[in-house]
């Protein structure tokens, strides 16, 4: 896949995984692409630990991929980001 095909990849599967997760007013159309790139490299490496094949070309395969590491990764942040937010001294 070529550059332009990650961005436009990146992007969906951040905005759709941040609307899932409830991230859409923090984020932003940069940190969507980011997101989403970042989450098709995780969600690859999630579904060939499993034995599948991760992101093979511009598909829905790939993109339901990128799709489900972009959710687990924003979960993972949400975590991260709760404990700070919430403490007890705010």
């Amino acid at each position: 896949m070529g550059i332009i095909s990650w961005i436009i990849l990146g992007g969906l599967a951040g905005w759709i995984a941040s609307k899932i997760v409830g991230n859409d007013a923090k984020m932003g159309v940069g940190m969507n692409i980011i997101v989403g790139i970042i989450g098709a490299f995780l969600g690859g490496w999630i579904v060939s630990l499993f034995g599948g094949i991760g992101i093979s070309g511009f598909n829905i395969w790939s993109f339901l991929v990128a799709l489900l590491g972009s959710v687990i990764l924003l979960l993972i942040v949400n975590i991260f980001a709760g404990k700070k937010r919430y403490s007890p001294n705010t």
